[in-house]
C-alpha cells in the first residue's frame, strides 16, 4: 500500500516538475523574445542605401524592410519651414538646381536653404544624379519633403500596412557658429520642430537628437519629457560630454568606431542607451549586438532587419 502511495506520489512530482519546466521555458522565451524585439533599427535618413535620402519614398522603403525607428535630419528654410534634409543646404553630391547650373563642392554652400522660402527649396531635384558614395540607390525627381507632409505620409502608410506605430528621430542639424547665417538660434530652431512634433501629435514618439549641445539643452529645459540623443563623432570620455551636456540624455549616438565593451558599459551604468552610427553590414550589427547596444542605425535597413 504504501508503495502505491509513493508511485503515486512520484508520478505528481514528475507532473509538477514537468509543468514548471514548460512555465520557466515559456517565460524564457518571452524574455528573449521581447529582449530582441527591442533592439532598435533605426533607418537612417530612411534608407539611404537604396533611395535618395531624407526623401518619403526612403522613409516609406524603411518602414517595408522593418525598421522600428525612422531617423532623419532637419534644417530650417527663410520662411520658418521646418524641411527634411542632412544639411542647411544643397549638397553637390546629390542636388540638381532648378535651371540646371551646376552645383558644386566649391559652391554647394551658396545654395543656403536658410535663405530661400520652401516654395523654391522644392524646385530643386534631390533624387536623380547618381550617387558616388551609394550606387544601388533608385533614381528618380524628388524634392526635399517638409518634416509635416513626410508625417503625414508616414502615418497614413503604416496605418494603411498595420504596422505598428512610428518612432522618429529627428535631429537639428546645426553648422557650428552657423546662427543667423545657416540656421535660426537653437531656441527658435527647437520651437519649430516641436510646433511640428506637437501638431501631429507624436511627443510620445520622438526623439531629439543633436550633434550641437545646445539644442539639447533648450529642449531638456523647455520639454523634459522629449527623448534626447547626443550623436558623438569625437574621441572624448562618455563621463565629460555628459558632465558638458548637463543631464543625462535618453541616447548616447557615437561614431561606430568609437564604441567598445567599456563605452557600451558605462553608458548602461548611467541608465543611458547607446544606439551606434553608420552600422552598414551585418557583421557590424552583430559585433555590435555582442557588445550588448541598444540598436543601430543603418543606411541599410534591409540587411540588419535579416541579421536581426
Amino acid at each position: 500500500m504504501l508503495s502505491l502511495h509513493i508511485k503515486a506520489l512520484n508520478n505528481t512530482m514528475k507532473k509538477v516538475i514537468l509543468t514548471f519546466l514548460s512555465i520557466t521555458l515559456s517565460i524564457c522565451t518571452v524574455v528573449a523574445q521581447k529582449k530582441a524585439s527591442s533592439f532598435d533599427i533605426q533607418g537612417n535618413r530612411g534608407a539611404r542605401g537604396l533611395m535618395p535620402e531624407n526623401t518619403i519614398p526612403s522613409m516609406i522603403k524603411a518602414l517595408e524592410s522593418g525598421v522600428t525607428t525612422l531617423k532623419m535630419e532637419v534644417v530650417i528654410s527663410k520662411d520658418k519651414q521646418v524641411v527634411v534634409s542632412q544639411e542647411p543646404y544643397f549638397n553637390q553630391e546629390i542636388s540638381i538646381s532648378p535651371d540646371g547650373e551646376p552645383i558644386t563642392l566649391k559652391n554647394q554652400k551658396n545654395y543656403n536653404i536658410y535663405k530661400m522660402d520652401y516654395s523654391e527649396i522644392k524646385q530643386f531635384d534631390v533624387g536623380s544624379k547618381p550617387h558616388p558614395r551609394f550606387p544601388h540607390q533608385e533614381k528618380f525627381r524628388i524634392e526635399k519633403p517638409l518634416l509635416a507632409d513626410l508625417i503625414d505620409k508616414v502615418e497614413f502608410f503604416a496605418k494603411k500596412k498595420k504596422l505598428p506605430k512610428t518612432v522618429y528621430n529627428i535631429e537639428t542639424k546645426l553648422i557650428r557658429n552657423g546662427d543667423n547665417e545657416f540656421q535660426p538660434s537653437p531656441e527658435v530652431y527647437v520651437e519649430l520642430v516641436m510646433a511640428v512634433v506637437k501638431e501631429k501629435k507624436i511627443e510620445q514618439r520622438v526623439i531629439i537628437s543633436s550633434f550641437d549641445m545646445r539644442t539639447l539643452q533648450y529642449l531638456h529645459q523647455k520639454y523634459p519629457n522629449i527623448q534626447t540623443a547626443l550623436g558623438i563623432d569625437e574621441k572624448e570620455d562618455f563621463e565629460n560630454n555628459i558632465k558638458a551636456l548637463g543631464f543625462t540624455p535618453t541616447i548616447y549616438s557615437p561614431y561606430l568606431p568609437l564604441v567598445g565593451k567599456g563605452l557600451v558599459d558605462k553608458c548602461h551604468a548611467a541608465g543611458v542607451k547607446i544606439i551606434p552610427w553608420t552600422v552598414n553590414t551585418v557583421k557590424e550589427m552583430l559585433y555590435l549586438k555582442n557588445l550588448g547596444v541598444d540598436g543601430i542605425i543603418t543606411d541599410y535597413p534591409n540587411l540588419m532587419v535579416e541579421g536581426k
